[in-house]
């Protein structure tokens, strides 16, 4: 698979199924956040603010990744604790609801820092 340049190539590799979930998504965070430029960073969709990365997001086989960075992870752990974390990302299970009121409290924090 050749790197995307934009967003719509992105989402080409997906079933629809995924597609829509991504566009969702994207929708949703565009929406909280209308001041940032969405652009493909490392390969993934990545909104961006002041030339700077806010958060990033993908899809993958099983999961959606959220890519918020180590300091939102270790602030919402608690609320966290049901999904798969590492530093700096979260795994939401692609056959479950995305859980929109937590996204939007980690898109918040990291609104806040820009």
């Amino acid at each position: 698979m050749k790197t995307p340049k934009t967003y719509e190539e992105y989402c080409l590799d997906f079933p629809e199924e995924t597609q829509e979930i991504l566009e969702n998504l994207k929708n949703f965070i565009q929406n909280l956040f209308p001041e940032s430029e969405l652009c493909i960073n490392y390969g993934i969709p990545t909104f961006k603010m002041k030339g700077k990365n806010v958060i990033h997001f993908g899809g993958f086989r099983n999961h959606i990744g959220l890519y918020p960075g180590s300091e939102a992870i270790e602030i919402f752990a608690e609320k966290l604790k049901k999904y798969k974390t590492s530093k700096g990302t979260v795994q939401f299970p692609l056959q479950e609801e995305l859980p929109f009121d937590l996204i939007q409290k980690i898109v918040e924090f990291r609104k806040e820092k820009f």
